[in-house]
């Protein structure tokens, strides 16, 4: 009889957790992109300090897909209502170091309430450009990762900046349509306006048409936006260095701006063996010496005032030649940032990558990209041939190379 009676709650008790496994999940997940890479000219530091370029081999990670580890949960609470959470990491496999500047969940962390109409989430979030337009992308749909990227992704599409502290709200499909509206307090005392982020957009899908435009808005963007890793610096210039060595020549120059702002739109038409899209968008630098930016002298080196204005063209294929390989090919063309007197620049990008898919999971890929500059970039020099990820040239023209492998897990 006691026996009956201890068996009662012990039974009781693992048929609750049973349940509350079959309602509950966390799954792990992943991407590890490793390649080697040639590229013809790459600036370097001569033995007189004199800058040069030079031939470089090297190894690198996240260029066809952004290396990450990640968990993802859901609780399903009844009802058509989740809770849902993500925690994504990203890592350079090469030395095991953590990207997105040292933050440790510095892809994504997120937790939020999943509806029948709608999604709501708190945390490091995905901006909307980066949600309705990066799926309309080379780098994302068009299957040349960061390497097509626009100008070191001066528009974001290619997913390089997350936002801290956002709310966002995206509903839920609606006879192919999606909208979604997102919000980041800047958390200083006395201002509702400093630091702050918001963006918009919208999409729509049906059959092989899928559209989306998209708008963001960021105040104090070399603090908030392109500074809000774990080492990004309150003082200097987080958009990359502006001499020596060069990190990001095509916009660096602009850190002081006080407002950063993004428009975009996008188009692709294609199924799951043809697809060729093209996609716009318009870059906004606006009011250039904002103290606020951090130390003048290393925000805005140059003395810059106003607003410096970009546009990008791009437009990409993607054909599956067999079930396991298949050829892409992409085209940008960015131009501006003339102020102040300073004329503008130039770039035209031309990309090409060949996948071979040994597995749903695994891919061996060849990419090759080739930047022709000119005009006059951010930094008042002679344009450079510059990509995302990539050692600047020293020279109008860049030529690189990679073959490299992607796993999914």
């Amino acid at each position: 009889m006691k026996l009956r009676v201890l068996l009662i709650p012990i039974t009781a008790a693992i048929l609750v957790s049973t349940d509350a496994v079959a309602q509950s999940s966390v799954t792990i997940y992943g991407i590890i992109d490793q390649g080697l890479n040639y590229t013809n000219n790459a600036q370097s530091i001569d033995s007189s300090g004199k800058r040069v370029g030079r031939a470089l081999y090297s190894t690198s990670s996240t260029v066809m897909a952004g290396n990450q580890f990640g968990l993802r949960g859901l609780e399903d609470l009844g009802g058509g209502y989740k809770a849902i959470f993500t925690l994504e990491s990203g890592m350079d496999v090469g030395t095991g170091k953590l990207q997105e500047g040292g933050t440790f969940f510095g892809r994504q962390a997120f937790v939020g309430l999943s509806a029948p109409y709608g999604t709501l989430t708190l945390g490091r979030q995905y901006d909307s450009v980066v949600d309705f337009l990066r799926p309309l992308t080379a780098a994302a749909s068009g299957g040349g990762g960061t390497y097509t990227s626009h100008g070191n992704d001066i528009d974001n599409f290619a997913n390089t900046y997350r936002t801290n502290n956002a709310v966002k709200l995206t509903s839920a499909p609606y006879h192919g349509f999606v909208v979604s509206g997102m919000y980041s307090f800047g958390g200083v005392a006395g201002s509702t306006s400093r630091n702050s982020i918001y963006s918009f957009g919208a999409s729509f899908a049906q059959g092989p048409i899928k559209v989306g435009a998209a708008y963001l808005k960021v105040h104090n963007p070399n603090q908030s936006f392109f500074g809000n890793n774990q080492l990004s610096s309150t003082t200097a210039n987080n958009l990359g260095a502006t001499t020596g060595v060069q990190g990001n020549p095509v916009y660096g120059g602009f850190a002081s701006a006080s407002t950063y702002q993004v428009i975009g739109a996008g188009a692709q038409y294609g199924n799951s063996t043809f697809a060729v899209g093209a996609n716009y968008s318009n870059i906004r630098f606006g009011g250039l010496g904002d103290p606020a930016s951090g130390t003048l002298s290393l925000t805005n080196p140059f003395g810059y005032s106003g607003t410096a204005v970009f546009n990008s063209y791009a437009t990409y294929a993607r054909y599956y030649v067999t079930p396991a390989i298949a050829v892409t090919g992409a085209y940008d063309f960015l131009t501006g940032g003339a102020v102040n007197g300073k004329p503008p620049a130039h770039y035209n990008q031309f990309n090409a990558a060949v996948h071979y898919l040994l597995s749903k999971r695994t891919d061996i890929y060849c990419l090759g990209t080739y930047v022709m500059a000119g005009g006059t970039d951010s930094t008042g020099q002679q344009a450079v041939a510059s990509v995302l990820t990539v050692t600047p040239s020293d020279s109008a023209r860049q030529l690189i190379l990679r073959v490299g492998i992607m796993h999914f897990f």
